[in-house]
């Protein structure tokens, strides 16, 4: 078995994981920061930070169970936390949800090793290890957001915001927009942005519903390109540093802010350099995660019900809203994230299909058209603004290329799946004598 080709990917594959994440514990303590191991471990009897996300990890998890399991697991999730909760009131300690999820996912890998066998112990620690890859993902880019901080002093926000003339200042538009929605608008935007999993994980419950049924995982599925995403992104936080509008240029950046400028005047013209700025705020904007996962949910949402593709166009609108309405990302940022998603799609879709030489050429285009839209708003941000009404079609051209070319090449792909239609026999609607 361990001689098989994707048994040994596997293998390296978690080798690689496990390795990162001991790299990324070592680097923490090294910034005198507890790391993602040291966090999560503490949030077995700890007050968690997100008692949401650790619902969430664990409802993915319960695919692979009978509903007679779920019911189980569920009470017994609810139950250890309603006991936290009682002593935490008692001793007069924060009171906080999530530690019942994480401990019965935990045991659900005990009894996986201890009670069960073959392929029944394999589909349960599928279940477990998809759950807390979940769980580590989220604290591993808490982990990123505070080393990007540490170790990037120097932001490149004047390139961007320079470059985003050439669309028009979105974020200052839609901060405008914000503001004029009141309060309500301001805290729906809010709870989307903040509660992202939650999308994700209505859309991944969907795509795995027959788990348990056919006793087998999907080839392809949400939870894949939402772990990718958050792999590779926060690498290219550390090469390209951007802290975002509202602290560059607005009020929370404080004495290192350029001006308080967020979102009433868009920032002037001139010559962009890169300017010093704390060792606190992180170093998250270029891509925009949010704007990428947002996508990936909208993509994969599109082969659901309705109601499930208007979830998923509603939770991409409302985090593009909340992400240049916060002034927490420019324009440049949402198109580069929209590229980095459907690239990433299409090289996952590429490899499944063990692959697939149009993938392959799909995911190299996204790479290129990804990396010319970074060279440009670092070395031709004032030739891009110069000339809005030609540089900034262009832009988001580029990225409808793309888009278009990802749509095409999974129809393609659709067509060769789907059996050939056998026609029917024509019906005369008076027969002939013969």
């Amino acid at each position: 078995m361990w001689r098989r080709p994707r048994v040994v990917l596997w293998a390296v594959v978690a080798s690689v994981g496990l390795a990162f994440l001991v790299a990324l514990e070592i680097a923490s303590r090294h910034y005198g920061t507890p790391g993602p191991i040291t966090a999560q471990a503490r949030e077995v009897i700890f007050p968690p930070k997100s008692g949401t996300v650790l619902y969430a990890a664990m409802t993915l998890m319960l695919v692979v169970l009978t509903w007679r399991q779920r019911f189980l697991a569920v009470g017994a999730a609810v139950a250890i936390d309603l006991v936290f909760w009682l002593v935490r009131w008692a001793a007069g300690a924060p009171t906080m949800f999530g530690n019942g999820a994480l401990i019965v996912t935990l045991a659900c890998a005990v009894i996986a090793l201890t009670r069960r066998t073959g392929r029944e112990r394999v589909l349960l620690l599928q279940g477990v290890g998809l759950a807390l890859l979940l769980v580590a993902g989220r604290k591993t880019g808490y982990t990123w957001l505070e080393i990007t901080a540490r170790t990037r002093p120097m932001v490149l926000d004047q390139y961007i915001a320079t470059a985003d003339h050439a669309l028009g200042n979105p974020s200052w538009v839609a901060g405008q927009l914000v503001r004029a929605s009141g309060a309500v608008g301001a805290h729906v935007l809010e709870w989307v942005y903040i509660q992202l999993a939650v999308g994700a994980v209505v859309v991944a419950l969907y795509q795995l519903r027959k788990v348990a049924v056919e006793r087998r995982f999907p080839t392809h599925h949400l939870v894949r390109t939402f772990l990718v995403i958050g792999l590779l992104g926060p690498g290219i936080y550390m090469i390209y540093p951007v802290v975002g509008p509202v602290f560059a240029y607005g009020a929370d950046g404080g004495q290192f802010a350029l001006a308080d400028l967020w979102p009433n005047t868009p920032p002037p013209l001139g010559t962009p350099q890169a300017m010093l700025f704390d060792r606190v705020t992180p170093r998250n904007c270029m891509p925009s995660l949010h704007t990428a996962w947002a996508t990936a949910i909208f993509i994969h949402s599109r082969k659901g019900p309705r109601a499930l593709r208007f979830l998923g166009a509603f939770w991409l609108v409302a985090t593009l809203g909340a992400t240049l309405g916060f002034g927490y990302h420019y324009g440049a940022d949402i198109l580069a994230g929209v590229v980095f998603t459907v690239t990433i799609e299409a090289a996952l879709r590429a490899f499944d299909r063990r692959g697939d030489r149009r993938g392959v050429l799909l995911a190299c285009y996204g790479a290129t058209v990804f990396t010319a839209l970074l060279l440009s708003y670092r070395f031709l941000p004032q030739e891009l603004a110069a000339l809005p009404w030609l540089t900034g079609p262009l832009l988001v051209l580029a990225v409808a290329s793309v888009v278009y070319g990802y749509l095409r090449t999974v129809r393609l792909w659709e067509r060769e799946v789907r059996p050939a239609a056998v026609p029917r026999p024509r019906r005369e609607t008076q027969p002939e004598l013969v």
